[in-house]
């Protein structure tokens, strides 16, 4: 699939976290321009506003209508019980829920809803990766209501600029709201909750919120290709550019998640910035705790290949490295003061968090 224009460096906004966790400000200077910012706690409206599902006679076939119809009832209200709260969905018949880090991030004890009428259902973290934004929590598959079948998931992979992008949740706590819009662009970089870069990002114009974190983002069949997670914006509501953790990372990790596995990924430990001249990625800052440290590696270098991978900008370089696991021995192909140059790289295991110089 073709890249969609390298312009992904968005200046002069805010790229917002949707949920309702408190986060901390990210100073790392990563290839996304811009600086984080912090939300408002997102909390249930008193009395909560009532939505009338539409029912499947009612609703056109192919049309929002129907896939709000069939997909709402698996679309969850979150309450984080440190006071925030964002949205989710169920992602199978074992009662397991799909919703962003930073929504469940700073808190202990969970509660879920689906429906309007819906109790409010116990739920447990099973686990959660700051890296890709992703948590999964567990509630008691006996007690979902009848209505409540898991959401299918379809492939980022395949999707097009200008596909249907539907998104369902809870924008400031009004549960079981519905926007459309259309996919804007492909393959965005953003910023995970701990400072590391989240690749192959959806960008979106269907109106999402504080609150709608976590929920998913429909195409027109009504299949999940995204977890909504941020928006770009100067006053903490839409601006038309919203931003989706794409499903094919979400099948990747969600499972090692319910297994309770370690989401250990590779490491180098570099900063990098497109070079303006051409192809590559330039290092501009290289961390102390990582393995560039003891490497030949130094900042200016314009990396133009990781093994026989071709690197044209810093995104390509973050993927290829995710390509591979911790120990994995790599060569760089790089140019300092206008020579090639070669080097070798033992890659490291990724830290919790990112580290600056």
């Amino acid at each position: 699939m073709a890249r969609m224009n390298r312009s992904s460096r968005l200046s002069n906004v805010f790229f917002t976290f949707l949920g309702a966790a408190s986060i901390g400000l990210v100073v790392a200077v990563l290839a996304v321009a811009g600086v984080f910012d912090r939300t408002e706690r997102v909390v249930s409206q008193s009395p909560r506003a009532e939505t009338t599902p539409v029912s499947d006679e009612r609703a056109a076939d192919g049309s929002v209508s129907q896939i709000y119809a069939e997909t709402a009832p698996g679309v969850a209200f979150v309450q984080n019980g440190n006071g925030g709260s964002g949205s989710g969905f169920l992602m199978d018949a074992q009662g397991h829920v799909v919703t962003n880090e930073h929504v469940v991030d700073g808190g202990s004890e969970f509660s879920v809803r689906f429906g309007e009428g819906g109790d409010e259902l116990p739920a447990k973290l099973i686990g959660k990766d700051p890296s890709t934004d992703l948590a999964v929590l567990e509630v008691d598959a006996e007690k979902l209501p009848a209505e409540t079948d898991p959401l299918e998931l379809a492939s980022s992979s395949q999707l097009r600029p200008g596909d249907v992008a539907i998104a369902i949740g809870s924008p400031f706590g009004l549960s079981g709201s519905v926007t459309t819009g259309i996919i804007s662009a492909l393959d965005r970089q953003i910023r995970s909750p701990n400072g590391f870069p989240i690749e192959g990002v959806l960008q979106t114009d269907a109106a999402i919120n504080p609150g709608n974190s976590g929920g998913p983002l429909l195409d027109a069949e009504g299949r999940v290709i995204g977890v909504n997670s941020q928006i770009a914006s100067s006053s903490r509501q839409s601006s038309g550019v919203g931003f989706a953790v794409p499903v094919d990372t979400v099948k990747d990790v969600v499972p090692q998640l319910i297994e309770g596995g370690d989401l250990e990924r590779a490491f180098l430990g570099v900063t990098s910035s497109p070079d303006p001249g051409g192809d590559g990625a330039v290092v501009a800052d290289i961390s102390q705790v990582g393995p560039a440290a003891d490497s030949e590696l130094r900042i200016g270098d314009r990396i133009t290949a990781v093994d026989d991978k071709e690197i044209k900008e810093p995104g390509d370089l973050s993927s290829a490295i995710l390509e591979h696991k911790p120990g994995d021995r790599i060569k760089l192909a790089l140019v300092r003061d206008d020579e090639q140059r070669t080097i070798e790289v033992q890659l490291g295991t990724r830290p919790d968090q990112i580290s600056q110089g």
